[in-house]
């Protein structure tokens, strides 16, 4: 079984924001396998799929960003998972420019506080991530207050697009491997 894992903040208020990015990719990907992803367990709503062949569960943790890993542990635990081979973090990249995917097979949390919580809760840096640009057009000086904001109006198409593109990077995944989704879709999106 594969493990995909959207990263984001449970709550409405949360829903539309650039922190919440793994949360919508996730969502893209149930509605195109007609799944919900509403099943409690493990301290995630999850959903199973079948992707490219492939048993997949959808998870998306209840835990907050900050605490992601306490909900990836125990579905890593739960149904045998090995990270290395199969488990994937979807979640956003303050260091990419909005449009922009990077497929990555391992590395550091970069500051991203989810991602250091599922390094620090499975004690490896060892799993496939697809990081999603978020980062502000100009300066900002809060940044915890800019990806806990809704997406502006005229960003929504891009985020539109992401969210396709991602769709489209799992499959590539599932279906080709890493290496091949890697050299397809590590490349910014044209405006």
């Amino acid at each position: 079984m594969k493990l995909i894992v959207g990263l984001g903040n449970p709550g409405i208020e949360y829903q539309f924001t650039p922190h919440n990015f793994g949360f919508l990719a996730l969502d893209r990907i149930a509605l195109e396998y007609a799944v919900r992803v509403e099943r409690r367990n493990c301290r995630a709503s999850t959903a199973r799929a079948v992707i490219q062949g492939h048993q997949v569960l959808l998870a998306k943790p209840e835990t907050y960003m900050n605490l992601s890993g306490l909900a990836v542990r125990e579905l890593v635990a739960k149904y045998e998972i090995n990270p290395a081979e199969d488990l994937i973090l979807i979640y956003d990249e303050l260091d990419l420019p909005l449009g922009t995917i990077r497929i990555r097979k391992r590395g550091s949390s970069a500051g991203h506080n989810g991602i250091e919580s599922v390094i620090g809760a499975l004690d490896t840096s060892e799993f496939l991530r697809i990081r999603l640009g978020a980062a502000p057009d100009g300066k900002v000086g809060d940044l915890v207050k800019f990806v806990l904001t809704p997406f502006r109006k005229a960003q929504l198409k891009m985020v539109d697009e992401v969210l396709d593109r991602t769709l489209e990077a799992v499959e590539a995944i599932l279906g080709n491997g890493p290496d091949a989704a890697m050299n397809r879709f590590n490349r910014r999106l044209e405006s």
